[in-house]
């Protein structure tokens, strides 16, 4: 869909192991995407996100600075998958597609394109996330852990930034402006990271508990991610001319 794909399926190609190579594979990517392109977007925002969180653990502010680390590694880990399967024709979760299909549609305002992949990165993939870092570190999704209690502490800076983005990206793809009334403001205020957060960590505790049971977890990933693909959708419709 656009020239760059190839150098941009490259560098997903390794995965990440550790923050720092998640953030080097982030600014690779984001030196190719252009303003036309949605992902760009959502790429801005998380990589932001990911900074934030890297200068909070360099200052000691988790109780367990391993495991948020191995969470965002994991994390990052199912964007690059996602991406890097769609980029090469190979089967991509539909939350992922809803976005990827989406790229290039300048009616689309760059919030839109931002919370989409949100959208897709918390309330499918970080459940995933979750599960892997526990079980990379021998650990459990419990909410009286000092993990969830780090889990938490994220969320003031996501709010910030994602209150940030709201602002500063309330324009189309391409800049222009949109018109002063539409069915953006109400998508909008509604959205709320914490809430997202809550239920994905609550998600992650149901894939925990069907770890022994493959097919009813499978069946509830692909309903999970159907879900996802619909709010997907929606915060996709494009904002009319007038």
């Amino acid at each position: 869909m656009f020239p760059y794909d190839s150098s941009l399926r490259a560098a997903v190609q390794a995965p990440p192991r550790s923050i720092d190579e998640v953030l080097a594979a982030m600014q690779s990517m984001e030196t190719l995407l252009v303003d036309g392109d949605g992902l760009q977007w959502f790429h801005q925002l998380y990589r932001q996100v990911t900074e934030a969180v890297k200068a909070r653990l360099a200052s000691g502010g988790f109780s367990d600075s391993a495991w948020l680390e191995e969470l965002d590694v994991q994390f990052a880990a199912l964007y690059f998958d996602a991406l890097g399967k769609w980029l090469s024709g190979q089967p991509a979760p539909g939350c992922w597609r809803a976005l990827l299909e989406r790229r290039d549609q300048a009616l689309i305002a760059r919030i839109q394109f931002a919370l989409a992949g949100v959208n897709a990165h918390i309330n499918h993939d970080l459940p995933l996330a979750i599960v892997a870092t526990c079980q990379a570190t021998g650990s459990a999704p419990l909410r009286d852990s000092p993990h969830y209690a780090d889990y938490t502490a994220v969320n003031p800076t996501l709010d910030a930034l994602i209150e940030t983005a709201k602002r500063e990206l309330r324009v189309r793809q391409l800049g222009d402006a949109l018109p002063p009334v539409s069915h953006l403001e109400d998508t909008l205020a509604a959205w709320n990271v914490a809430a997202a957060r809550e239920a994905a960590w609550t998600n992650a505790g149901i894939l925990w508990g069907l770890r022994g049971a493959p097919l009813v977890s499978t069946g509830f990933l692909d309903a999970l991610d159907g879900s996802t693909t619909v709010i997907g959708k929606a915060l996709l419709v494009p904002v009319p001319l007038s």
